[in-house]
């Protein structure tokens, strides 16, 4: 080997050596990680985000801690309720370091002794709830884990921030049973809300048809009570309309031979009753307008007489008596052709009242 050689390989190797030196003075931390630095094997120092300097060859990077929050999801750990019912529990963790050097130096691995601390106090507080309340009861055993695992980590500078049960799987015998349970229940509410809502129907139903039954009576009663007055007012006016006329009995007697044509006008009419006022009514009306009819010149002449003698009839008033008198004549003759009529009647019955 030459000296020309030998000198390169020289300038070759401290070259090196100053690379080496400088990677190892040199040290860039990134931001959220810390270094642990020992000296000779002892703690040095914690190195924070940026750039650092340490001695080469004497001080060495123990171990490089995340300080960013950390989410480990467990395997399924099988666990025995009270009431000896095995379930499977996911539980999902949340964690982060604060205390590097602790995390580093009081225990070797804290991710696998928070793993088995969890499952222990898992066991332990689902051991002493039966199912139904292990189901339940998430958050109050979220936050029973929470404390105990805070509690123990706190030693080794982990900070356990949240716990979660991520599922409860009850064996499928009870998964089963379960759903049975729900879907009879479901089924008794279902039942529950049919039955009530068929009870307010029909009771809406009784109350509509009692409001309107009581309107239907209520308008019935309002008609007949009108249908009475105007009855009862069209009495009255009848029997004042009479009283005012003041009829005697043979215009009563006259008016109800003017009726009996449409009394006898049905098919089904086959008896008459007569009172015994009528009949003497009409020997009265005969009686009447006979008596007027055979009365005497003299006698009217004596009658018109007695009349003051200023009063004395004109023509036309005699024309007009004339007149009365005929009038008088064909409803006598017309009265006892009734009268005649009906006395002939084998089925004409008179009652006395």
């Amino acid at each position: 080997m030459t000296a020309d050689t030998f000198m390169a390989v020289l300038v070759v190797a401290a070259a090196l050596i100053g690379v080496i030196t400088v990677a190892k003075m040199v040290k860039v931390v990134p931001q959220q990680v810390e270094y642990v630095v020992e000296r000779l094997g002892k703690y040095s120092r914690t190195l924070t985000p940026g750039l650092n300097i340490l001695v080469p060859f004497i001080d060495s990077v123990r171990n490089k801690v995340d300080k960013r929050e950390a989410v480990v999801n467990f395997p399924p750990q099988p666990v025995i309720t009270s009431d000896n019912l095995v379930v499977s529990i996911d539980t999902v963790l949340y964690f982060k370091v604060v205390d590097s050097v602790r995390a580093t130096y009081e225990i070797s691995s804290y991710l696998q002794a928070i793993e088995q601390l969890t499952v222990t106090t898992l066991r332990n507080v689902i051991g002493s709830l039966d199912l139904e309340k292990a189901l339940t009861s998430r958050d109050e055993i979220n936050r029973h884990l929470s404390g105990v695992l805070d509690e123990t980590t706190g030693r080794w500078g982990i900070k356990v921030t949240r716990v979660e049960l991520k599922a409860i799987e009850p064996p499928p015998s009870i998964r089963d049973s379960m759903e049975k349970q729900m879907r009879a229940e479901r089924d008794r509410r279902a039942a529950i809300l049919h039955a009530q809502g068929l009870k307010q129907s029909q009771i809406l139903t009784a109350e509509g048809e009692k409001q309107a039954a009581v309107l239907r009576a209520e308008g019935d009663r309002q008609s007949r009570i009108l249908t009475a007055e105007g009855q009862a007012k069209a009495i009255r006016t009848v029997v004042d309309s009479i009283h005012v006329a003041n009829p005697d009995s043979k215009v009563m007697a006259y008016q109800y031979l003017q009726s009996l044509p449409q009394i006898a006008a049905g098919q089904s009419n086959k008896l008459w009753i007569l009172p015994v006022e009528l009949t003497k009514a009409l020997e009265g009306i005969g009686g009447t307008l006979g008596g007027i009819s055979q009365m005497s010149n003299d006698e009217r002449s004596r009658h018109i007489d007695r009349r003051p003698a200023e009063e004395a009839e004109s023509d036309e008033l005699r024309e007009a008596r004339r007149a009365a008198e005929e009038a008088a004549a064909a409803a006598n003759a017309e009265a006892q052709a009734a009268a005649a009529q009906v006395s002939g009647t084998p089925q004409t019955r008179e009652l006395s009242s």
